[in-house]
């Protein structure tokens, strides 16, 4: 992945996708938005799919964070070749 600093620095963008069954917004860097879209077609998954499953990881944490930085922590652990499988 071949990245200007235009499309490392960019602001973060809003999107609204449905998890659980509810609507919910996210707001990530357009790089993130990019790493997840991968790891769900990697793991063959839906964005939404992947996202409620590391939504369901984050909340069986002991202290749970934000949904966003959940994402861009498990993109982070899943990019340093230690990929927990979002079950």
């Amino acid at each position: 992945m071949d990245l200007s600093a235009d499309d490392i620095f960019h602001t973060p963008v809003k999107r609204s996708i449905t998890i659980a069954g509810h609507q919910t917004s996210i707001t990530l860097e357009p790089l993130f938005w990019d790493l997840l879209r991968a790891a769900a077609e990697k793991q063959e998954l839906p964005i939404n799919a992947l996202v409620a499953q590391i939504d369901v990881q984050r909340l069986n944490a002991d202290e749970p964070p934000g949904l966003a930085t959940a994402i861009r922590l498990w993109l982070t652990h899943d990019l340093l070749g230690n990929s927990a499988q979002a079950d």
